[in-house]
């Protein structure tokens, strides 16, 4: 098992340190893609504060508690770009044009493969954006965490991109039936934003969804609960998001088995 972890360890430093030479090969669109996201992010700071101009909480959510909503939106959703969204998104590609054999003939798992080849460092410097707003927020709340809630943070992000990546990863499989996946792809966006919203402006069938069925929803906010709230309510809120995580990862691996029996080869 330890052998089996060390070469895979090497097969992504690889690929790791190629993606850096490549992000550096092109300096001025590294800076671009960076300046695009951080006035983004202000945007989306504007909106905030034109919301509540004219109201002081949504739900039980003050102003800065959603600027610490949306920072760890930020965070999440540049963590899981920087590590897979450029490779998941070129999956289609590689189905269609039969290049994916290349990947399946290496010697390490097909998914991990697919998953890993490319990695994104402008995403990873916008991901300390979002921490930067985070802490500010934590500041205007005066609300200083404990260790516990920060590991408890920490370990919630974590769960979270693998959501994102489990439910992306879906979408993308989706190729080996349809061959042109993109419009499902770029489509996930829109549903992924939802995760920046309160989840108390939410109800019915639409927050039961993309809570446990696409949990969206559960992946930005219940992090961002665990670093305000206290008490014996913050393991049942990394409960539910650990449960959401586990069942996606277990339904994105058996579709990705699943799909692989569909894929004709460019030799075949």
């Amino acid at each position: 098992m330890t052998s089996i972890l060390r070469r895979y360890a090497d097969v992504y430093a690889i690929m790791f340190r190629n993606s850096l030479i490549r992000e550096m090969s092109f300096k001025a669109n590294f800076i671009l893609w960076m300046l695009v996201e951080v006035l983004w992010f202000i945007g989306q700071l504007v909106f905030i504060e034109v919301i509540f101009s004219y109201v002081e909480k949504i739900g039980d959510w003050t102003k800065w508690e959603v600027v610490l909503l949306v920072g760890t939106h930020q965070l999440i959703s540049q963590i899981f770009q920087a590590f897979f969204y450029a490779n998941l998104s070129a999956l289609p590609e590689l189905v269609r044009t039969g290049r994916l054999d290349f990947l399946l003939l290496q010697p390490i798992d097909g998914q991990f493969a697919v998953s890993t080849k490319q990695f994104g460092l402008d995403n990873m410097i916008n991901a300390l954006i979002g921490v930067a707003f985070i802490v500010m927020a934590l500041v205007k709340l005066a609300v200083v965490p404990t260790a516990a809630q920060i590991a408890l943070f920490c370990a919630a992000v974590l769960l979270g991109v693998m959501i994102h990546y489990s439910l992306f990863l879906l979408l993308a499989t989706a190729s080996f039936w349809i061959v042109r996946a993109e419009g499902l792809i770029y489509g996930y966006y829109s549903i992924f934003n939802i995760g920046r919203y309160p989840d108390v402006i939410f109800t019915g069938a639409f927050k039961f969804v993309f809570s446990w069925i696409i949990p969206v929803i559960v992946v930005t906010n219940v992090p961002a609960r665990l670093l305000l709230r206290t008490g014996d309510s913050a393991w049942v809120l990394l409960g539910q998001l650990l449960i959401a995580a586990a069942l996606v990862l277990t339904a994105t691996r058996v579709y990705w088995k699943l799909s692989l029996r569909r894929y004709s080869s460019a030799s075949s």
